[in-house]
């Protein structure tokens, strides 16, 4: 197939039925989880991974990249409203947003943003095509020990950049690839962790695993928090000053366009991703434009950063597809539906897959046009959901994300992996552990663990000492290095901002904000206890076991342990420090009545499966959501038993028709479902 002709065929997939159907279902979900604070495309794609099992690749991934392209379009609305970023990615759009909302130009905010996202995320898709020729060989080049090397650059990138601590990153990933090691190993067919569970030996169920590390921490702080209350009225989201905002758009492309290409290079880069994007835009916007009033309401602060990080997805997906290294955490989870779809990154998408590549480039295109143009009409009624109160939306979530975890083989193994991963992922993320790591850990361990025993069988030693391996290996140290010296800067400068911070100020206080919260050392010391056990368990079992399946977990093991001692160190030096009242602004201790009402939502989580047993799936789930409404929101009974009624309709047309699951029902009960 020649690259026409690949082109060609990625429109075709992608405009057969039902993937443009999919495709506007997936823009209509993203809108969703990119305008409610707190919750994202991560977890949206955490979210419905569960629905793409069954679905022909081109189909599957016009869903998954529908709802993606979009999210960071959306989240302009509770940046711009309410002075929350809607994600990572548009923390920046707050500085020049919400101050223009406040003077009641918000409807123009809005309209610039869509406008510049629709075309920042229409040049990354096309920069990608364009790309695709030029790294195809460079792919092509590449053998078992150059791809191991990369996977390990990828990790160390992805692990340096997406928290506070290399320690904590590093150790994070490693305990993802230890996760993988889970079932049978291909080499030598060993039956590895699996502690005598047979839903266990065809290795951890990947969509129960994401859900829990992603979608429980999130919708536990939506239940204690119960959080987006608007501050600004809806009327004013006004159809003209849309108009405005287009023709800002159009009065500053050369800045829009300047920024799109920052977004689609940064993207590329594995583990920035959207996390400083928005920051890099601004701040060149902020030193590069004449007669600007940045941070009280300048409308180039808003296109800068907006059209960066929709461009950015174009270039997060090049080293996913090209490396199986995602340049975000979201593309960490899309290549969970690689592998669902039983698709492997790397040479054979560029060369046999490489139609199935273009309908990816294809769908952000189109989605990033659907979904912009969606907002630029109907902006006022989008707006609305950033008003709904937390408990009315949770309820909703939990129903996806437990029927979520249940899709694929159906067993209640697959409840107990989502909150065991429930309770680490918020504890992780209450001590400043990062979580993206895990994920491209546990997806990456299989692809990286086959390249080092076929590395080893075929070069021996030796494979560590090709030229392009030795560099690779050079420019891992080189991040490493200055990923120290970043944190550190990062850590001097954060402390002076805070010493001169305004407390009411929107400016200082957006400026502050960063992914992964503070430093949370009484939390954090008792995940990398755990880790320094689970390592040492992990090599400790292995001993017995031949060659070739022992040596990557073990080899992992013991990296691992020390990373997780190392981070075990700075977590009882930041617990001294506490006690002794010299912690800096960005160590803190716990807050227990935060921790406590997150462990008593947690504690419902657990009964929801203890009942399961009890009286059978489907019920249980519909007493949560009256519950859960009744006690938690304080709701009358006339709107629970219509939310009710609408979660019966959900889940027998969902669960029972499109994706038909075998729901758990008690032998001591008759079954209601014949």
């Amino acid at each position: 197939m020649t690259f026409t002709e690949a082109v060609l065929d990625g429109l075709r997939l992608v405009l057969i039925w039902p993937a443009p159907g999919y495709m506007l279902l997936g823009v209509a979900i993203g809108m969703f989880f990119g305008a409610v604070p707190g919750l994202g495309g991560l977890v949206g794609m955490a979210i419905i991974l569960p629905f793409t099992f069954g679905m022909e690749p081109s189909v599957a991934f016009a869903f998954i990249l529908g709802m993606y392209a979009v999210t960071t379009t959306a989240d302009t609305l509770s940046s711009v409203l309410l002075g929350i970023p809607g994600t990572a990615a548009s923390q920046a759009t707050i500085l020049d947003g919400y101050p223009m909302a406040q003077r009641g130009e918000a409807s123009r905010a809005l309209g610039a943003a869509y406008t510049v996202s629709m075309i920042g995320g229409v040049i990354g898709a096309v920069f990608l095509a364009i790309s695709i020729p030029i790294v195809r060989p460079i792919i092509l080049a590449f053998s078992e020990p150059e791809l191991f090397a990369m996977a390990v650059l990828g990790l160390t990138m992805v692990a340096s950049l997406s928290g506070k601590s290399i320690f904590k990153g590093t150790a994070a990933a490693c305990f993802g690839l230890m996760l993988a090691c889970v079932g049978f190993a291909e080499f030598g067919g060993v039956r590895r962790y699996w502690f005598e569970q047979n839903f266990l030996l065809e290795g951890l169920p990947i969509v129960p695993y994401v859900l829990g590390l992603f979608a429980i921490p999130e919708v536990l702080e939506l239940a204690v928090r119960n959080t987006s209350i608007s501050r600004v009225q809806r009327e004013e989201v006004a159809t003209s000053g849309i108009i405005n905002g287009m023709k800002d758009a159009a009065r500053h492309w050369w800045l829009g366009l300047r920024c799109t290409v920052i977004g689609v290079y940064v993207g590329m880069l594995p583990g920035l991703g959207g996390s400083i994007v928005d920051w890099v835009a601004y701040g060149h916007a902020a030193q590069s434009e004449k007669n600007g009033n940045f941070g009280k309401g300048d409308i180039r602060g808003v296109i800068a950063p907006e059209a960066a990080n929709n461009a950015m997805k174009g270039g997060a997906l090049l080293p996913t597809i090209a490396f199986a290294i995602p340049g975000s955490a979201s593309m960490a989870i899309l290549l969970s539906a690689f592998f669902i779809q039983g698709l492997e990154p790397g040479p054979q998408m560029l060369t046999d897959k490489l139609n199935i590549t273009f309908t990816l480039v294809w769908t952000l295109v189109l989605a990033n046009v659907a979904g912009a143009v969606a907002l630029l009409l109907w902006g006022s009624q989008a707006s609305k959901i950033t008003y709904l109160q937390g408990h009315i939306i949770l309820p909703a979530i939990m129903l996806v994300v437990f029927m979520g975890a249940w899709v694929g083989n159906g067993t209640l193994g697959n409840w107990i992996v989502l909150l065991a991963f429930g309770f680490i992922g918020y504890f992780m993320k209450l001590g400043g552990w990062p979580r993206p790591p895990i994920v491209l850990g546990f997806v990456l361990g299989k692809i990286m663990e086959e390249a080092m025993n076929l590395s080893m069988q075929v070069h021996g030693w030796g494979s560590f000492t090709r030229p392009i391996v030795l560099i690779i290996i050079a420019l891992t140290i080189i991040t490493v290095i200055f990923a120290v010296r970043s944190q550190r800067k990062k850590r001097a400068q954060k402390e002076a901002r805070r010493n001169e911070a305004s407390a009411n100020s929107v400016q200082e206080e957006a400026m502050v904000v960063e992914e992964g919260g503070k430093d949370c050392p009484p939390a954090s010391w008792p995940i990398a206890t755990l880790l320094i056990l689970v390592f040492a368990y992990c090599f400790y079992e292995a001993i017995p076991w031949s060659f070739s399946p022992k040596l990557f977990p073990q080899t992992v093991a013991t990296v691992g342990l020390l990373l997780a001692v190392g981070a075990l160190v700075f977590d009882l030096k930041g617990m001294a420090a506490i006690k002794a009242g010299t912690a800096s602004a960005d160590v803190v201790g716990i807050d227990k009545p935060y921790v406590l009402k997150s462990l008593y939502f947690l504690s419902w989580l657990i009964g929801i499966f203890i009942l399961t047993l009890i009286i059978g799936q489907f019920p249980t789930l519909l007493l949560f959501v009256i519950l859960y409404l009744k006690f938690w929101g304080k709701f009358g009974w006339k709107l629970i038993a219509i939310y009710t009624a609408c979660a019966v309709a959900f889940l027998l047309i969902m669960f029972n028709e499109i994706v038909p699951v075998m729901w758990y029902e008690p032998a001591h009960l008759p079954s209601i479902f014949l």
